[in-house]
């Protein structure tokens, strides 16, 4: 008994010599995998993309960005090369200004010459993992689609504009980038039979619908008819076009890469409506009694949420030029006058949030995003 007793105690005096050093060894890695590399977003486009009026933190792509972070369990870099006012197609831009603020709607650089900087910036074309697009709306003009005289005189220009030139985008994009899902975002009817009808809301459509020479003047109600029919055709129509270049780019490479995120804009949601998702006016008391008591001189600022920001930005851009002849300063005026009003009918924050939803929806959905999970 003596004997046990002994041996036992001699073990455990060798157990408490050796465990501290056992247990105090610095964890051995099980797994020879390198660090899971950040997931690449790459943003092109217009001012949808870029998010028009808003913060960086409530535009579109940040809520995806923050989304597919909280989801894959991975960082991710974004690189942002939309801006207001980009188009698809050169014989769209009629100003060869540039800014550094994105916020001011010129046509410069083009959508294809931000996928030439972006190519630029990228070592490694196949490590882009996410490309978020918007495009062709600045192609068709937002004047010419509401002053088109017919539905058919809207589908042909709409077609003509998102059909081609998308396509031709798309291609270089897939091939820019081989490894890359690609996101193309709808548009939404700007006015609907819920839009507001007060003088303020007519005052502005009267400036974008012009008549043609020589025919017979239309009221109000008839201006309101016509934005509304032509709005509606608009979304319907590019919704349409677009969805089946994405479809005309998978088939050509044999894989589903390209996506359409059609965005579901219910007629409550369109400008200067009950529940509007698009930024418009500000219309506190104040400011309209200013209106009021200038006989209309000053003018109502819009609400979105940069708007100070832009409008100093749109007084450099578009500051009187030396010698400047009479026909110029009109057009640099009324240039200057878009540019203060840009983020007009341009998605506001609860508008950003649809674009975020109906492209985190696709990538849940189709199952994009249980590619991109960490290990």
């Amino acid at each position: 008994m003596k004997l046990r007793i002994k041996l036992n105690l001699w073990l455990v005096s060798i157990l408490l010599f050796i465990t501290p050093a056992v247990f105090c060894q610095p964890p051995q890695s099980t797994s020879n995998q390198p660090p899971v590399r950040p997931i690449n977003m790459l943003v092109l486009g217009d001012s949808i993309m870029w998010g028009q009026g808003l913060k960086p933190s409530h535009k579109p792509s940040y809520h995806v960005k923050v989304w597919l972070e909280k989801t894959t369990g991975r960082s991710v870099i974004e690189r942002i090369e939309a801006h207001s006012g980009a188009g698809i197609e050169g014989d769209s831009i009629i100003d060869i200004r540039t800014s550094t603020d994105r916020e001011v709607n010129l046509g410069l650089p083009s959508v294809p010459q931000q996928l030439d900087s972006a190519v630029r910036a990228y070592s490694d074309g196949s490590q882009i993992d996410l490309v978020l697009l918007s495009g062709c709306g600045n192609d068709v003009g937002f004047q010419n689609m509401m002053n088109a005289s017919t539905i058919e005189e809207v589908d042909d220009m709409t077609k003509a504009k998102c059909g081609r030139p998308m396509e031709e985008l798309l291609r270089r994009i897939t091939t820019s980038f081989p490894a890359a899902q690609i996101i193309v975002t709808g548009y939404y009817p700007f006015f609907s039979e819920h839009t507001r009808d007060d003088f303020i809301v007519r005052a502005l459509a009267r400036r974008f619908f012009k008549t043609q020479p020589g025919a017979p003047k239309i009221s109000s109600k008839e201006v309101f008819k016509r934005l509304e029919v032509n709005s509606k055709q608009w979304y319907e129509t590019s919704n349409q076009t677009l969805a089946q270049e994405a479809e005309k780019i998978n088939a050509e490479i044999g894989r589903q890469r390209v996506r359409f995120a059609r965005i579901e804009f219910h007629p409550d949601y369109s400008f200067a409506a009950p529940k509007t998702r698009l930024w418009s006016f500000n219309r506190s008391p104040f400011r309209m009694a200013l209106v009021l008591l200038s006989f209309g001189k000053i003018l109502l600022p819009s609400n979105d949420e940069v708007r100070r920001q832009r409008t100093a930005s749109c007084d450099d851009v578009f500051k009187k030029q030396p010698n400047e002849k009479p026909e110029q300063k009109k057009d640099r005026k009324a240039l200057h006058l878009s540019c203060r009003y840009a983020a007009l009918g341009h998605p506001n924050r609860q508008g950003a949030l649809l674009y975020a939803d109906a492209i985190t929806n696709i990538l849940q959905s189709t199952g994009v995003v249980a590619a991109l999970r960490a290990p």
